[in-house]
């Protein structure tokens, strides 16, 4: 049973990159780099452009931390979300956390409370766990 939720859990995220109906995007080295060195660098398409917007504006209190990046970092980067970002409401969070998103929640929706708490899980914004190592195309 838990090889067939995996198994769901990386076709859905197979989905995200193709959801939306864009080609695979081009990561840039310093969204990697920067966006990658405290979480996965999350494909620009499971959020809107406009939240993107507001995550990259708000980076001084990023989820708790304090994630600013220089000017040229930040509009480098923004530039290359907003560019690549999710087409439609599916893609929108209030809070601008991808596991709010109306996507996210469709694509998890058979996964149990009890799956989430699990230690080596311990929330949905912990992709690795379920998904693996998270490698992002070029």
């Amino acid at each position: 049973m838990k090889r067939l939720v995996v198994l769901l859990l990386v076709l859905g995220m197979n989905q995200a990159y193709a959801g939306n109906g864009k080609p695979p995007v081009s990561n840039t080295a310093k969204w990697k780099e920067e966006c990658g060195s405290c979480h996965v660098a999350s494909p620009p398409q499971l959020l809107s452009a406009e939240s993107w917007q507001r995550l990259m504006g708000s980076l001084n209190r990023h989820f708790g931390a304090n994630a600013v990046l220089d000017n040229n970092d930040n509009k480098r980067i923004l530039g290359f979300l907003k560019r690549n970002a999710g087409s439609d409401g599916l893609y929108s969070s209030a809070s601008m956390r991808i596991s709010e998103t109306p996507w996210f929640k469709r694509k998890h929706r058979g996964i149990s409370p009890k799956e989430w708490a699990r230690p080596d899980v311990k929330s949905p914004s912990n992709c690795s766990a379920c998904h693996g190592r998270v490698v992002l195309r070029d």
